[in-house]
Formats: C-alpha cells, structure tokens, sequence
C-alpha cells in the first residue's frame, strides 16, 4: 500500500476518502444503548435481540467497551453507552454524559439492576458515584464490576490500589 501511495498518491487517496465518507455515512451510535452499529440497524442487534435478558442493563463509558464485555461472553443483558467520564480535564461534565438517556430507559425499559462497568481511575469513580446518587430514588440494585487482581496475574506484580481492593471485595470460597 505504501508502494502505490508514492507511485499514485492521488488514487490511493481518493480511495482513502472515498472510505471515510462511506463509513461516516453508513455507521451510527445505536439511539438506545450507544453501541456501533450500521445507520440501518438503528436499534442496534444487541438492542433487538429477544434472548438477551431484560432485567439488567451494563453501564460503560464508551461504546468499545461494549465490545469488549461481549467478547468475554459473561454478560447477556443489555447495554448502556454513557459516552465518556466526569473529567474536569477534559471539559467533561454531567451535561455531556447520556446519565438522563439512562434515567429514562431505566423507567420505560424496566431494568432490575444497573451494573457500573466504569473505569476505575479517580474519573471513573466519580462518574459511578454522580450516577449512583441519580438512581438511588429508583426501585434498582446498583452493582459495580468487581475490582482485583487480574486473572493468571501475582501478588507481586499488583499496585498498591489494586491489592487493598482485592482484599476489601474478597469473597467467601
């Protein structure tokens, strides 16, 4: 590709474009969960899907999160994108956060349990908490992914951080 960018830049280039302005074209945020998907698959497949179970909805930053969490296959409910973190640095405020898209689906969709699958950095724990306090007046169980050590990972390659909340979620065996 390199080879036919120096011999014929002006092809290679339109083609290049040609691609961007498809893709901006033919690809959308779901307008229920936020994920990707194709501008005609608007709710998106994880949206549609009858097997998915209804009772409980993941709520994640960004939408490559969801991928992420479905390639683990250990979730099979639905989704929520909120579209970032509280980050003062960033100019990231409640505001530009879709919490009140989830408030509502939470009424309309009847959800039993909200699951924070949120970063776990200063902004993200902030985000969790700002949206924990918007649901507490909400008949819903609240959870957060749990927090430890790395699976096939030691002790001795730990944080600080990471060990005291490892030790403080530890669970019965």
């Amino acid at each position: 590709m390199a080879v036919r960018l120096v011999r014929d830049p002006g092809t290679l280039m339109a083609d290049l474009i040609d691609a961007l302005r498809e893709a901006a074209d033919q690809v959308r945020c779901c307008s229920l969960c936020g994920s990707v998907t194709r501008a005609d698959e608007d709710p998106c497949r994880l949206c549609t899907d009858a097997s998915r179970d209804d009772t409980v909805v993941c709520v994640v930053e960004d939408p490559s999160d969801i991928e992420s969490i479905e390639r683990s296959g250990g979730f099979r409910g639905r989704y929520h994108a909120l579209m970032g973190k509280l980050s003062p640095a960033r100019n990231l405020g409640i505001e530009d956060l879709r919490v009140d898209a989830l408030v509502e689906r939470i009424g309309k969709e009847g959800f039993k349990e909200v699951v924070l699958a949120l970063s776990t950095d200063v902004e993200g724990d902030s985000t969790c908490s700002f949206v924990a306090e918007r649901l507490k007046d909400r008949d819903v169980t609240i959870s957060r992914l749990a927090l430890g050590l790395p699976a096939g990972s030691g002790i001795a390659y730990s944080d600080p951080v990471t060990l005291a909340r490892a030790m403080k979620g530890r669970v019965t065996v």
